[in-house]
């Protein structure tokens, strides 16, 4: 018997004490899968997801790479006879909480305020495991699929692992439906399917113009230093407006989204009198145009700096890809840039550190549909946006590559206030209500 909407919200209602319990004791094991000093307590969280979902009726174990490698947990519970088969992903590790003075309560006991709850992994993304968990809880012995479960333990230190897990478990992970909880919603009360993600390149960029340090003041208006050669080759990779310059990367256009300016400038935390830099619609530039930022600089620190030339520099170099571009094209095109604009003979040398490729999910057939009307009937009639996202979650790249005959449906529970990553993360307990039922409503979908 299919279960109709006011019961499953019922039983979620009734069942909702023991999911925040069960939540709250999740986010209370500090698995930071790259601090080795904790990679105990990855095991721990792993363990503790196993039992969860063996206590619904799940045959669940956990499997690793190869001995020694992250945990995941994997199973499976079968659903009637020719249903088909869901694949629901999350992952049970987190950030680390770096200073916990930055936080306004502390980070491993999570504590609601204002209507949320605060604490590292409550939302990104143990959230989304215990998301999987309400649902199967909901249906008990009722189950519309056949529901196979990936838990994994690595996705904060780049999945390093995903690929081999996906190839050994193959056919114990091929489904009809892939739901990956580790995305959000486009605001409070406005749902969101995600089907497109920036992919990225990270180089290490070093420059040489000196074979040792000189007085300033001896040679400097003659011979440029490393820092000033960087600088100018830094300057090279933005446009006068600030849009990336580097030629050959793909941008497109984006979803007639409007981004209110007071909501983007609160949710950005830029200066009140910050100017925007790019140009194109403002979700243009953050979903489907290039970016670069330079996330590191070696330098002599000013605290104790000489009266010297320096000889060499390094920068870190991020750029994000819109969808359609390739991480082989990005690298090609930036390290060509790079070698085009270096001044003055400087030499340089380049390090690819890591890439993942960027994402467009074709949104449309059967199972975005039975999305699309979960996610409108869990939000009274709101309907669910198609979004982009700026960042990058490389590993659902491997997924569609692994299942290409699945339909991959992007989803989460953060909002834009979620913080995660940084101090302060906090899950909006009533959205979060919402997601669980926008889930089970789904999995009947599915089940018709």
């Amino acid at each position: 018997m299919t279960l109709d909407s006011a019961t499953l919200q019922a039983r979620l209602t009734d069942l909702m004490p023991g999911i925040r319990r069960d939540l709250e004791d999740l986010v209370r094991i500090q698995s930071v899968s790259a601090d080795p000093e904790r990679l105990s307590e990855v095991e721990r969280s792993a363990e503790a997801t196993l039992a969860l979902f063996r206590a619904e009726g799940v045959e669940a174990r956990i499997v690793r790479a190869f001995d020694g490698a992250p945990p995941a947990v994997i199973g499976e519970k079968k659903g009637p006879e020719g249903a088909s088969t869901v694949l629901l992903y999350a992952h049970h590790d987190v950030q680390p909480e770096n200073d916990p003075s930055d936080w306004d309560s502390p980070p491993w006991e999570p504590t609601e305020r204002n209507g949320r709850l605060y604490a590292r992994g409550a939302a990104d993304d143990k959230a989304g495991v215990i998301t999987h968990l309400a649902a199967l809880r909901a249906f008990g012995e009722q189950l519309p699929v056949t529901v196979r479960l990936f838990i994994e333990g690595e996705e904060e230190v780049a999945s390093a692992t995903l690929p081999q897990l996906l190839e050994q478990y193959q056919e114990d992970l091929r489904s009809d439906v892939i739901v990956i909880a580790d995305s959000g919603n486009w605001d409070i009360g406005v749902p969101a399917l995600t089907t497109s993600l920036r992919g990225m390149i990270r180089l290490d960029v070093e420059l040489r113009t000196l074979t040792h340090a000189v007085h300033s003041g001896m040679w400097g208006g003659l011979e440029p230093d490393a820092i000033m050669a960087m600088i100018r080759l830094l300057d090279s990779l933005w446009t006068p407006e600030g849009g990336c310059a580097i030629e050959g990367l793909v941008r497109g256009p984006a979803a007639d989204v409007e981004y209110p300016e007071e909501r983007l400038r609160a949710e950005s935390g830029a200066i009140e009198s910050l100017e925007w830099v790019g140009s194109g619609s403002v979700v243009e530039r953050l979903w489907t145009q290039p970016a670069v930022t330079v996330t590191g600089f070696d330098a002599p620190k000013v605290d104790g700096a000489s009266n010297t030339l320096t000889p060499s520099a390094r920068a870190k170099i991020t750029v994000r890809l819109a969808p359609g571009d390739t991480a082989e094209n990005a690298v090609a095109r930036l390290e060509e840039h790079l070698a085009k604009h270096t001044p003055w003979g400087a030499e340089i040398s380049t390090k690819v550190l890591d890439t993942g490729e960027p994402i467009a999910i074709d949104a449309t057939g059967p199972a975005y549909d039975a999305a699309r009307s979960a996610f409108t009937e869990a939000w009274d009639g709101t309907a669910p946006i198609d979004m982009g996202v700026g960042g990058s979650i490389p590993f659902i790249a491997e997924f569609l590559e692994s299942f290409p005959a699945a339909s991959v449906l992007v989803t989460g529970v953060e909002d834009p206030d979620t913080r995660a990553h940084g101090a302060n993360e906090g899950l909006h307990l009533a959205e979060f209500e919402r997601v669980l039922l926008a889930e089970a409503l789904l999995l009947r979908n599915l089940g018709r």
